[in-house]
Parts: C-alpha cells; structure tokens; sequence
C-alpha cells in the first residue's frame, strides 16, 4: 500500500516504521502507532492531607489527545491498588468518567479526587516503609474498545522544606517530620551514556546500604532515566534534582564557555517542562534547583519560578483540618505543572552553604579526623558539597591502569614538616586527591608506615577512607539541629574510572569509607566525639528511645581488655543527639600508644541485650600514630567461619558467621552476651544440616581480628598472579569490620554470579596476608 493510505490505517503515531510505496518502490516512513485513536499523555498525579495525615485525597490529571478525524466518546477508568505481595494488586479504588473528545484535538481532564483513610505512607531511607501503590489509567474509545493505558507506582507523602532558624540551614520535612539530611551528589550512571536499569538498581541501592537519605543530580550531569527515580522511590532516597546550568555556561572554562548560559533558552526551557513531566509523580523527587553554584539567567530563572510555583496546599504556612473549607476557591493541585516541590535557584542559595550564593561549599581535600567535630569546620547549616579522597582497592588500580599506573606517590618530606605526595601522571589525570595537605594535615597513609607496594598503599588508603567519612557523617550528626541540617558529600561515585572522591569505583566495588558512612549515618547511632572524646548517642528516628545502657570496652595490641565500663538507664530523645560520658582511658597512665575501642548501644530490657549500634575505633594517643599496627600484622588470631549459602537461578545469598575464637587476656566480663548470640546461631544454623560449611583459621595469638573484608570471586583454574577474579557487584550487610576475642559478626552477602561460573567468597584482613577461601560449592 501507499504511504497515505497506510497512514489511514493508523489512528494513533507512536513510532516511525519503514513503508515500501507499490507504485514507485520507494521504501519511505511512516507514523505507526497500536494504540486506539485516544491517546494518554502526562498524567499529574498529588495527594494531599487533612487531619495529621489521617485524611489523604489523591489529585489526578490527564491530558487526552484525540488523533483521529471523529469525536470519541470515551470512558476514562482509574485503578488504584497496592500490591500485597507477588503479582497480586488489591484493588482499594475504581473510579470512571464518561467524556467526549472532539476530533484531533488535546484536552486537559481533570478526574473526581480519591479519598484514602489512613493510607500507608511513603518515608525516606531510616524513616519507615517505602509504601507504594499502584495506579493505572486507562482510555475505553466506544466501538473501539482500550484505546490506551498508563500505569506507573505512586506514594501518598508530603515534602515540605524551609530554612530553619536555629541554624540558617535549609530544613526538610516528610510527612510532618524533620529529615536530617546525610547524602551524596551524583554525578552519572556512566560517561559514555550505557544506561541501564540493572546499574540504576545496583547504584541506588548502593547509596540506601550506605544509609543516605537524599541523592544530588548534579547539574553537570543529566536528568536520568524514569529507571533511576523508580529505584529511589523503592529504596527512600529523596532527590534534589538540578537543571543543566554549570561551568559550561558561565564564562569559566578551557575553552571560554558561553557566560549567557544556554545558547538556546527557549529550548533550555521546553526540556526543563518535559522533565518536569517525566519525573513529577515519583514520591523521592523533593526539590528542584536552578543550577550548580550559580542560577540560571534571568529569563530562565524567572520562568522556573513561576512554572513551579507551590500550590497552597504545599506552602510551608499553609494550616487546616477541612479541606471542605478551602477547596472551592483552589485550582486542582494536579492541574499545575508541579506545584508541590520548591524550587531553589541554585545551590548555594537560599538556605544552601552561606544562602546567598557565595562559593561557601567544600573543603574537597583530606582533614585531621577530629577536626569534623570542632566549633570552626563549617560554619553554615547545611553543605551541599564537601569531600575527600576516595582510593579504591588494588584490584581496580590493576583493572583499570597500566602497569606505569600502579606507581604509588612519591612521598617528599618539606622543610615544615609536612609531607607532599607525588603522584604518578594516570593518576593525576583520574583526579587523585593526596591523603595529605601540607600546612593542615599530615599524611594519613603515612600514620601507618611508608607502603611497600600498590597492595600496601591501597589497603593503608581504606583504612583511612573508613576512619576519614566516618569522621565527617559522625561531626554532622553530633551538631544535628543545633548547627547543622544536612550535608551532601561530594561524590558518591564517578561515571569513569576516577579517583576522586568515591564510595564505590566504576566497577562497583565499594571502599572502606562505604561501610564508614554506613556505619555513622545508621538511624540510632553511638559514636565517639573525636574532639572531646565524650561518647554521643544519635537518635534520628521519630520516636524516643528509652531504657537502653552502652558498654565501652578498650582493647590493646596484646588481647588485653585495660578498660571496660556499662553507662547504663539511659534516655535518648527523639531526633537528638546526647552527649553522655567522657572516656578517661587515653588520659590513664597507663595507656597504650595504640588501642582498640569498641562501643555498644543496646535495650537493657531485652533479655538478649541485643545490639542496637556497634561502632568500632581504633585510635592513637594525642600527637602518635599507628604504626604499631604494622608489626601486629604478624599477630595470628583465630576464626570459626560459617556458611550457609541460597542459590535461586544465578542468585546467591550467603549468611557468614565469623567468629574471633581467640580468649581473653583482661577482665572483659561481657563476653557471654558474644558467646550467647553465637550458641543461638549455631542452634539456627544446625537445623539446615550439612548445608552448613565451616572453615576455621587457626592462630596462637589472642587479640582483636582487624579490618576484616569480604569479596566473592570465580573459582579459576590455574588462576594467574593479579588477575581481577572478582565478582562484582556484591550487596554486603557490613564489611571492613574487626572483632574483638569471642566476639561474632554475622554478614549477608548478595550477588549474580555469571553463566557456568562457581564462585568463592575470600576474607582478608589486617592478620590475614593472602586471604582465606570459603567455597560455596
């Protein structure tokens, strides 16, 4: 057939497809579309509430395009559900209109709202339950039949954000709660644009194992795929989403940027409102920015602001229990391009670093610990960008370089003291950060001795990656609401084989300050304030935390435990931290240069005293380092490890129980509650039988098994001297971890193992050169 008679087939476009024309043979395009002649386009999906969130009504809008030559009468169905479990959706509404379309136009529909009585809530990460149901659309043409349908996941919550005026910083609050954010910036799944919705899912994910709450797309980078805001809503990270204003647009750079911004407003515009479309419904989207450390120009700027201007409903002072009483004189909340997210201008305004748009963001280099917790380290209430080095494991160095790459920074001692690393000229251009600074810090690395090698320099690097980020979410969190609101690390991850400021390579193997940040960002925290060295307890959560003791334990080179103390019957407020007690042990006379401390947060009324927080340091006394550590490297110190490994297709999950089976030398008088918990997994484990594997690592010496961490690899024959045999990514509940003697760590290990390959999970550790294999066969 013809192209025009083709077309008349055809009564809705979609997609082009290649037509051969009978009559002359020329192959052209056409239009072709297998929906109905009704068409569902950007559906606007709001709830809003009434009666402390008890009363919820979901707000929705479609826009309908008519694209035959008749008028449809059409039914238009709205389906909402939640999904219990499996395939199953319990339908709780089902609502229908009757319409007509007049022919080849575009209408705007707005539906009869839905109520909801006490609908399950959508919370960030460490807030609650990531509640979604599931709406879908659907456009029934008479004489036609389904013309078109839309479905996609929604979450009844409501963000609202202000500047507080205790710390000038801007606040977040979801559903009615203080969000204290601890986040990261995002820069691109991947440089070269390979997106896909399995490294979405495994990059998200990352990010909710580290315990954040909001993730930055920063404005250099890009709007991501609808995949990418999907795994946030599933796993609670809030988004700030950035428009593509940045260096490229303000005169700076080599070569000269354009300093008038886009080159094309108009179209700058026409993509900001189609994104604005794409991403509006997902329940993690809460706030959109104008651009990176600048704002648009004014032109852009204005339309932004009145674009998304916030519907009443979601204006910060908008207060009332009826909404009968308001809702006559209201447009629709649906019926705006967004209307309930604020939009800031840029990052560093308006509540952002010092608000007005000075470059009071940063630092991005190394620092002393302890200084994260001083009064003088940021001065604003909430940092949209700081950051630090971000080395990854040698493994990766030796992935992704060539041998000349492998040359660790030469380490030259200046007249003041100070050390200044030179690094080789790969590095350099991968953006490497020194662990030191001349003038402000000495070099981190070297506290632990000179390394040997790449392997001894990357392994001395995680140590300081853990001790480095755990640092800076532990100084946030210890002035949370009285100083600061949040804070952004730059960067989680880079979409090149980068070497600066990371949590995990482009490989997706994490580092070391992964599982720091894991650690100092959990929702009920202990931690040790590194400036006073009082112990402090974080309770971000909504709810007071009561009758709960910590146990502090010293532990030295020796397997000795010189200090142990219970601070017991204690309160913690809701979304506060307490400062409880001093550790004296450093200032003791007898205390060693180097030592081990172990702190634990647990619920006295429990009988099995279970753990509520772990925070594991290992600290020197004022003006030492840690280069004892190197001979206790020698130290031999026994593990009993158990496996139990579920395989599903190419799936693997492996639950591991290491067990430090080295004594005491002290009076450590807690050990039964390790031992307790350990005889209740070997009780749970025994009921699985022989599936249960266990490898033990003999060693005379007693003591603490330090630094500990996994990786899984494919078992290779005749496997060759550096080969990258790892398995990546791997999903693991903790890791670079120590455990003190008799204490029991369980971790859980999740991954895909390719097609006909047998993997193997490895441990390594401070005390275990070359590494123990556990099979999974």
């Amino acid at each position: 057939i013809g192209k025009d008679v083709a077309a008349q087939y055809v009564e809705g476009w979609d997609w082009m497809a290649p037509i051969r024309d009978r009559n002359t043979g020329i192959w052209d395009e056409v239009s072709l579309s297998f929906t109905g002649p009704v068409k569902i386009v950007d559906p606007h999906l709001v709830s809003s509430f009434f009666d402390d969130y008890k009363r919820a009504y979901l707000h929705t809008t479609v826009e309908l395009v008519n694209k035959s030559n008749l008028v449809a009468d059409c039914t238009l169905n709205i389906q909402v559900g939640t999904e219990p479990e499996g395939d199953l959706i319990l339908v709780e509404h089902l609502q229908t209109q009757k319409l007509s379309i007049p022919a080849g136009s575009h209408v705007q529909y707005t539906l009869p709202e839905l109520f909801f009585y006490k609908p399950n809530l959508w919370w960030p990460n460490g807030m609650g339950k990531q509640s979604l149901y599931n709406v879908e659309i659907t456009v029934d043409v008479e004489d036609h039949g389904e013309s078109d349908s839309w479905s996609e996941h929604f979450g009844f919550r409501k963000v609202e954000s202000d500047i507080d005026t205790t710390t000038g910083g801007r606040l977040f609050k979801v559903n009615g709660e203080p969000i204290f954010i601890r986040g990261g910036n995002w820069i691109l799944s991947d440089g070269l644009l390979r997106l896909s919705k399995k490294r979405y899912k495994t990059d998200i994910k990352f990010h909710a194992d580290m315990n954040f709450n909001m993730i930055r797309c920063w404005g250099g980078g890009l709007a991501e795929r609808p995949e990418f805001y999907h795994y946030c809503d599933i796993y609670g990270l809030l988004v700030w989403q950035e428009f593509w204003i940045t260096g490229d647009v303000d005169g700076r750079g080599v070569p000269v940027s354009n300093p008038d911004g886009p080159l094309d407003h108009d179209l700058f515009l026409l993509c900001a409102r189609d994104t604005v479309k794409l991403l509006r419904n997902h329940p993690s989207l809460a706030l959109w920015v104008g651009g990176n450390e600048q704002v648009p120009p004014d032109d852009i700027n204005t339309a932004l602001k009145n674009d998304l201007q916030l519907h009443p409903y979601f204006e910060t002072n908008f207060e009332s229990n009826s909404k009968e009483e308001i809702s006559p004189i209201l447009k629709d909340p649906s019926e705006y391009l967004d209307g309930t997210r604020i939009y800031v201008q840029g990052s560093m305004w308006d509540g952002f670093a010092n608000g007005q748009g000075d470059f009071t963001d940063g630092p991005y280099e190394i620092q002393n610990p302890e200084n994260f917790f001083k009064d003088d380290f940021y001065m604003y209430g909430f940092n949209p960008e700081v950051g630090s080095v971000g080395m990854p494991v040698a493994a990766t160095i030796r992935a992704t370089m060539p041998p000349e790459g492998w040359q660790i920074p030469l380490f030259n001692k200046l007249a003041s003291g100070y050390v200044e690393e030179v690094a080789n000229p790969i590095w350099v251009y991968h953006k490497y950060i020194p662990y030191s600074k001349p003038g402000l810090v000495h070099d981190q690395i070297l506290l632990y001795g000179t390394p040997k090698d790449i392997d001894d320099f990357c392994l001395k690097a995680q140590l300081v990656n853990y001790i480095q980020y755990r640092a800076l979410l532990e100084g946030w969190t210890s002035r949370m609401w009285t100083k600061y609101t949040g804070v952004l690390i730059w960067k989680t991850q880079n979409p090149w084989t980068g070497l600066r400021g990371q949590f995990y390579d482009h490989l997706h193997d994490q580092t070391a300050g992964f599982y720091g940040c894991r650690c100092a960002a959990e929702p009920i925290h202990v931690q040790l304030n590194l400036a006073t060295y009082f112990i402090e307890v974080v309770n971000t959560t909504s709810k007071e935390l009561s009758d709960v003791a910590i146990e502090a334990s010293v532990w030295d080179l020796e397997g000795a435990c010189p200090y142990y103390e219970v601070f017991d019957t204690l309160t913690i407020p809701s979304k506060t931290t307490l400062s409880t007690s001093e550790i004296k042990y450093p200032s003791s006379d007898n205390a060693k240069p180097v030592y081990f401390l172990l702190l634990k947060l647990y619920k006295k009324s429990d009988d099995t005293k279970k753990i509520i927080s772990r925070n594991f340091y290992w600290l020197h006394l004022p003006g030492g380092d840690y280069k004892l550590l190197e001979p206790y490297k020698s130290n031999k110190i026994p593990l009993k490890i158990m496996s139990l490994t579920f395989i599903k297709g190419s799936s693997y999950e492996v639950k591991m129980h290491i067990q430090n089976t080295s004594s005491t030398n002290g009076d450590f008088v807690d050990i039964e509650k390790g031992q307790s918990w350990f005889r209740k997994i070997l009780k749970n484990f025994s009921k699985k039988g022989s599936d249960v594997k266990v490898t033990e690592v003999g060693g005379a010496e007693s003591g603490v098994a330090f630094f500990l961490h996994f990786s899984v690899h494919a078992s290779v024959k005749d496997e060759k001297k550096g080969e990258d045999t790892r398995i990546l990514p791997v999903h693991y509940s903790d890791n670079y971890f120590s455990l003190v003697p008799g204490e029991v760590m369980a971790v859980t290990l999740n991954f895909e193992a390719p097609e006909g390959i047998t993997p193997r999970v490895m441990i390594n550790g401070w005390n275990y050169e070359g590494g123990v294999t556990v099979s999974l066969a």
